[in-house]
This record gives structure tokens, sequence and C-alpha cells, in this order.
């Protein structure tokens, strides 16, 4: 089976956060400084958008409902109501936590949602007008029962978060580190330790920066490479490149798994002019078939009873 790229929603200014939900069968997705969430239905081609009061990062369905999300909206964590509908309204519900209080020009960036259904986020710095961020100004939070955490600080830029039960491993980059760490996960607790590093991209001459990522059922990491046009494949246990998937869009975000069969690669990807315009498609999301190879479906949030 060959693989196929194809572009599926029209641009935006920053594609992000991509989730997939497998009850509605529906690709949810942000744009984060235009403050939109957004709705793309495969099986219809149907794709809504609607704006909020604040740059979103991510969106993530809430387990048990239809129309509820936890979202990322500058500092704060927030669960919303959402019909899908175009240009709806959208409902505050609840404010779960705002984090880096002491750093007002701070906003969250790529989240996700664990195996046992906890809320890990990370935030950074503000960005330069030529796509520099202030350095280590952003860390790393867990939402459950016992709170918001901060895992750990001196982040530049949090972004692709991954989960291996079997390895017991949680994955993460920090983009301008260039590198994918690897922790020990327990996955009973959420608590990670035992930093370390199982990828250097400079090292491996991959000229762009990691951003967003996943894992497929065999342990594979899924990268997207901002400023190199591609998805990287990489095995976190040997260290291997084993594939590069090209896509026609030079600012590549982020990536998830998707499709009736959770063997299909959506893809977000941005238009920010950093020097240089980004034209169409850039800042369009691609679906990726053929590749041989499924993910696990994106957990949804579990809002803990004491909230």
């Amino acid at each position: 089976m060959s693989v196929s790229v194809k572009k599926v929603t029209e641009p935006v200014l920053i594609g992000e956060g991509p989730h997939w939900d497998a009850e509605a069968q529906a690709l949810y997705f942000v744009s984060i400084d235009e403050m939109t969430i957004h709705k793309y239905v495969p099986e219809t081609g149907l794709h809504t958008k609607t704006k909020l009061d604040g740059r979103v990062s991510f969106i993530i369905s809430l387990e048990g409902t239809t129309d509820h999300f936890v979202v990322g909206l500058e500092r704060k964590l927030v669960i919303i109501k959402w019909d899908g509908g175009e240009g709806s309204k959208v409902e505050i519900i609840k404010e779960l936590a705002e984090v880096d209080i002491e750093l007002p020009t701070n906003r969250l960036n790529d989240g996700k949602v664990d195996p046992k259904g906890r809320l890990f986020a990370g935030s950074l710095g503000q960005m330069t007008p030529s796509g520099e961020f202030e350095k280590e100004k952003g860390s790393l939070y867990r939402l459950d029962e016992r709170g918001c955490v901060k895992l750990f600080d001196r982040v530049n830029v949090s972004n692709g978060l991954a989960w291996d039960l079997k390895e017991k491993a949680f994955y993460y980059i920090d983009s301008m580190d260039y590198k994918i760490s690897r922790y020990d996960y327990d996955v009973e607790s959420g608590n990670i330790s035992n930093k370390s590093y199982i990828f250097d991209f400079k090292k491996n001459e991959v000229n762009g920066g990691p951003d967003g990522m996943t894992i497929d059922t065999d342990g594979n990491l899924w990268i997207a490479i901002f400023y190199e046009s591609c998805v990287l494949k990489v095995d976190p246990r040997s260290g291997n490149i084993l594939d590069k998937v090209v896509i026609p869009a030079n600012q590549i975000t982020s990536v998830t798994f998707g499709g009736r069969n959770m063997d299909t690669l959506f893809v977000t990807t941005a238009s920010l002019n950093l020097g240089e315009e980004q034209k169409p498609p850039c800042g369009a999301t691609f679906m990726v078939t053929g590749l041989g190879v499924r993910g696990h479906p994106d957990a949804k949030f579990k809002l803990p009873a004491n909230y």
C-alpha cells in the first residue's frame, strides 16, 4: 500500500493540538493565535470552527460527554462546552487551574492526556517576531485529583508528549533542546523520573525543530518537524530513524493517529510569516494513509470528582 498525503482543511495560522475523538469519529484541533477551535469529520469532509476569548493551545474531549472539552486558554486550563457548530457559542463551564502566575506573558502550549485520564500540559515564554522564544520560562504540569502539579520547570518550548505502557515510558520534547527525552513512567501514580535522552535531532542531521509527537502500537514515535516539511518515525529504543513522510508545508506542528482503524495520521501545520511568506497549502491539516501502522486512541480527560 503506497503512502498518500492529502490536504483536508483550509489553512490556518498555527494549526496545533490535534485530538482524535474515536466516538465522534472527528478530529479536533486549534489555531493558537487566531483563538479558534476546529472540528473535522473525515467521513463527511465537514470542517467547522469557532472563536474563543484568548489564545488556545489544545482541545481534548472530556470523558463521558459529547460536547465538553478541556482546553489550554492563555495560562488557564478550562472546561468548555461546544456543540461543534460553525461559529457557535462556546460556554466556559469551569476553570480548573491557572499556571505560571508569576510569568504573565507566558501561555500554555501542547497538552495531552495520559492512559489513566490525567492531563499533562506545558507552557512557554513570549515569542519574538522572528520566532524565537524566551529561554527556560516554561514548565510542565500534571492535573488530576491531587491538583495541578508542576513536574519540572526551565523549559524553553514545551511540546510533544507520548506514553508507552509496555515500556513504562513517558516521552517528551522541549523543542529548543533538539532532543527527545525519556522518563520512567508509573501509570498508577502518573509520576515521572529518571530523565534520559534517547534521540538527538542535530546529531542525526535533522535541520528543523521537533514539535508535536505521537506513538504507534509498535512503540515507535512519529514527530512533527517544524521548518523541515516532514514527519519522522523514530524507534525510541534503538534511536534509529525508521521512516520520513514528506508534507507539502514547511512548518509541521503536530500529529495524531485516527480514523475508523486508527491507521490514519493527521498532521497539523502553520503558516507563520517569520521572514518568509508561507503560501497555501501551508497551515492546512493533512491526512496521511498507507503507513502500515496504527496508533492508540487519544485518551479523553477524566475530570476529577473533586473539581
